[in-house]
């Protein structure tokens, strides 16, 4: 687990080798961010520290570094980027790699050195020998994307890091309106924890009136106000994202998103799929199909269509000059509503 790995290294329990993957870039960089901390000190940086991009530099080059004695202090930190050799993907490398060399280091690292691999990649190719020998030697992160479970629990040691505590009701509405975005919900959090720093205690009230909402959780909610026959709060939203300068193309264009996945939800669930196994086939985030899956019980297909159709209208509309294009959602937004009081 990713706490108790980070617990280790604040314990300056440091091993000579670490491989984080996966396409969750906020955890791997937040472990990046900690070695630096933990292994050295502010003087020992500016000559025990390097950076790798294996798109760039052969492995050789770094194993050479990391065969190298500290100029001051115990320990050299060595972080290694794109080591794309433990994938199956293949690319028109700029530089061919020996990767015997490295199966040799790393059967005795040097005990002086610390070398991380930072795999931003979802799966590695397990097949590969390289890439078995890294993962039995190395101290290994998966940083794969949280489900929603494993998001309410972060967002409360989180909050218990800042020196605050947050309630269970405050914790679901920071999602809701936030996202599930690690590097978003981290600064809402840091806010947040220094309002309630009197307090100590982060409430529901507290998230709906400070957290920043992302585009597309302002969109989902003013689907939501549209469905619930609010139309007023709708177009208040609305009015809102445009004095933020958001482009009126680009509202229109996450809105059709958001009744797209309505849509692909509400067919899915109609074909026996799971909302995990939805996430999966859709690759979107648990909560979003939690979210989108309580919508579409408020649609029938036919009204979905319709829907649909209506944006790809007012899409046309839009990159052909038919009208003003803060107009046109506008009255997309009071035909939905007039749509869906007769339906």
């Amino acid at each position: 687990m990713i706490n108790d790995l980070w617990k280790q290294i604040k314990k300056k329990q440091i091993a000579p080798l670490y491989l984080l993957y996966g396409n969750e870039s906020f955890l791997i960089n937040e472990t990046k961010q900690l070695l630096i901390k933990n292994v050295l000190n502010e003087e020992e940086a500016d000559f025990n520290f390097s950076s790798y991009d294996l798109e760039e530099t052969p492995i050789e080059a770094v194993l050479e570094d990391a065969e190298t004695f500290p100029f001051i202090g115990e320990k050299r930190l060595i972080i290694v980027h794109n080591p794309v050799f433990l994938t199956s993907e293949k690319t028109k490398e700029k530089v061919e790699h020996d990767i015997a060399k490295l199966e040799a280091y790393l059967k005795e690292p040097a005990p002086y050195s610390v070398v991380v691999f930072a795999a931003p990649y979802e799966k590695l190719d397990e097949r590969k020998k390289i890439t078995k020998e890294l993962k039995n030697k190395a101290v290994t992160l998966e940083a794969k994307k949280l489900n929603e479970q494993e998001l309410k629990v972060w967002i409360k040691e989180r909050a218990a890091l800042n020196g605050v505590q947050i309630d269970e009701d405050a914790v679901g509405m920071m999602l809701a309106l936030a996202g599930t975005n690690l590097f978003m919900l981290t600064s809402e959090l840091d806010k947040l924890s220094l309002y309630a720093d009197t307090e100590k205690n982060i409430d529901l009230e507290t998230v709906e009136k400070l957290v920043s909402r992302s585009l597309e959780q302002n969109i989902f909610a003013l689907v939501d106000k549209v469905v619930n026959r609010k139309i007023d709060e709708a177009l208040r939203i609305y009015y809102d994202l445009l004095k933020q300068n958001e482009e009126p193309i680009k509202i229109l264009a996450i809105l059709t998103g958001q009744f797209r996945l309505i849509y692909q939800v509400k067919d899915l669930a109609r074909r026996g799929y799971g909302q995990q196994q939805m996430a999966g086939y859709l690759k979107i985030h648990p909560f979003r199909i939690k979210l989108a899956a309580g919508q579409a019980s408020m649609f029938t297909d036919e009204d979905l269509s319709k829907i649909i159709s209506m944006l790809a209208e007012a899409d046309y509309q839009m990159k052909t000059g038919g009208m003003a294009k803060e107009l046109l959602i506008e009255m997309f937004l009071l035909r939905l509503h007039d749509y869906s009081l007769q339906t």
